[in-house]
């Protein structure tokens, strides 16, 4: 088997960087680790950023880099915004329509936030591309190698019904996401577990930025799956007050723009104020329920499911992983860097867009003006492989204690790698990875390995920095 492209992942990324490839006739293949939906894409409550018009760029790039603690790569940041103008165009010419409501959300300085289906976005754009798809498509699928030699990608090591074999490919796109399964608390795909990230590390390749983990501040995690219900900043954007047991809203303590300001900001106010003993809430009171319910619809729904009588009742909420700024590193046309036809798009890949913490909903945007940038560099570069052939990697993908290291380095990343950070606690966690490398199967072996890049970042940054937060440098809080 070979193609002209194996994207590995089925998220929107995925999906935009294949509706160029296949509008070129490029026979392209993309693999998923479970079902298409199951990516962080499908997911996104919040919506896609777009500037408003050519006026507006500067102010969204400024706000961007911002939220970013002045770390992005302008560059980046610059094409990010310009090319938002052209994909309002595209989306709207591919026949998809977001709803008329324009929102802001936390640390923009005007709405440019654009929704659909209320707090569906990820779910109706990742819907509405699939069925438009012209790939082939392998699904419950495990990639456990991709095939390099000499900076060429020659395609993919795959796990499926039992079986190992090659698949090959004149190009090679990493599309699989972030980090979130590394972490006890996290608002990801059951999928999302940093395997390609660990893969990168394993052969040489380097990753960047991996200190900066952002936690949503707004997370509803009295549930029993791993995958906890995120409560969009549009929410807060739209007036919802987060308070305490007493009623307090002490997010002023900490920012005077209160709910409004960065998402590391507010995560922080929360984390410390739970370890203080307070109990946190998210306040809706102030929306009527018809509107709730239409506006959030899938919230509604869920949190009513829980027993949660919203929007007359208070929800209680907690920080959770969220969003990975840092990644594979990559070029302004989304290649790897030193590689001939190996290329990284969305969450997995660092553009440098993000900084040290990414500026509300402005992810799916960089999935779609990224991706299409790797689909335009493959059609014109046309790269094509030699047919080298590669004996599959015969190391054993699992073993028997597999989950029980899992669920500990998920223990120890959000105790010590989490919201707030400090030397002991990171040199613990390191120690901890370092002597379980071992005794794990290849899979859980490439999970240690991102975590592991993370741990060592955050060591190195010595100084708080955006999502990266020492309290080492700030005394005892």
């Amino acid at each position: 088997m070979k193609f002209d492209t194996i994207i590995i992942g089925s998220g929107l990324a995925a999906l935009w960087c294949a509706k160029f490839l296949n509008e070129k006739n490029k026979k392209t293949l993309i693999i998923t680790k479970n079902m298409v939906w199951d990516c962080n894409s499908f997911y996104a409550q919040g919506g896609v950023t777009m500037a408003l018009d050519k006026d507006d760029v500067p102010l969204h790039i400024e706000d961007t880099i911002k939220a970013g603690s002045f770390h992005n790569d302008k560059r980046a940041v610059e094409i990010l915004s310009k090319a938002s103008l052209e994909l309002k165009k595209e989306i709207f010419e591919y026949g998809f329509r977001f709803d008329e409501k324009v929102t802001k959300e936390g640390a923009h300085s005007i709405p440019r936030v654009y929704h659909a289906g209320g707090d569906a976005t990820g779910r109706e754009l990742h819907k509405f591309i699939f069925k438009k798809d012209k790939s082939f498509f392998m699904d419950e699928a495990l990639v456990f190698d991709i095939l390099i030699k000499d900076k060429i990608a020659y395609g993919v090591s795959v796990f499926k019904n039992n079986e190992k074999f090659n698949i090959y490919a004149d190009n090679v796109v990493i599309a699989s996401g972030g980090i979130g399964a590394l972490y006890k608390y996290d608002t990801n795909a059951r999928t999302i577990a940093g395997e390609m990230q660990g893969l990168m590390v394993e052969k040489g390749i380097k990753l960047k930025d991996m200190e900066f983990t952002q936690f949503h501040p707004t997370v509803f995690i009295e549930m029993k799956f791993s995958q906890k219900l995120l409560l969009t900043e549009a929410l807060r954007g739209e007036g919802a007050f987060v308070i305490d047991e007493k009623g307090e809203r002490f997010l002023f303590k900490y920012d005077k723009r209160g709910e409004l300001a960065g998402r590391d900001i507010v995560s922080r106010a929360i984390f410390l104020h739970q370890q203080q003993g307070h109990k946190v809430f998210l306040d809706v009171s102030m929306f009527d329920e018809e509107y709730f319910k239409n506006r959030f619809p899938t919230i509604y729904q869920k949190l009513r499911d829980f027993g949660i009588n919203v929007p007359y009742e208070k929800i209680p909420i907690s920080p959770a992983f969220h969003y990975m700024m840092g990644g594979i590193e990559v070029d302004l046309n989304s290649k790897v860097k030193g590689f001939e036809n190996l290329y990284a798009i969305g969450e997995v890949a660092n553009t440098g867009v993000h900084g040290a913490n990414r500026l509300a909903s402005n992810s799916l945007l960089e999935c779609f003006v990224f991706a299409k940038k790797a689909a335009n560099e493959i059609v014109l570069q046309n790269f094509k492989t030699n047919g080298t052939i590669f004996e599959i990697n015969n190391e054993e993908l699992f073993k028997k204690e597999d989950k029980k290291y899992k669920n500990l380095l998920r223990e120890y990343m959000w105790k010590n790698v989490g919201i707030i950070r400090d030397e002991k606690g990171l040199k613990e966690t390191l120690n901890f990875i370092e002597t379980s490398l071992n005794r794990v199967g290849r899979m859980t072996r490439l999970r240690f390995l991102t975590a592991k890049e993370i741990v060592k970042a955050a060591l190195n940054r010595k100084k708080s920095l955006g999502a990266h937060f020492r309290k080492d440098e700030h005394g005892s809080n």
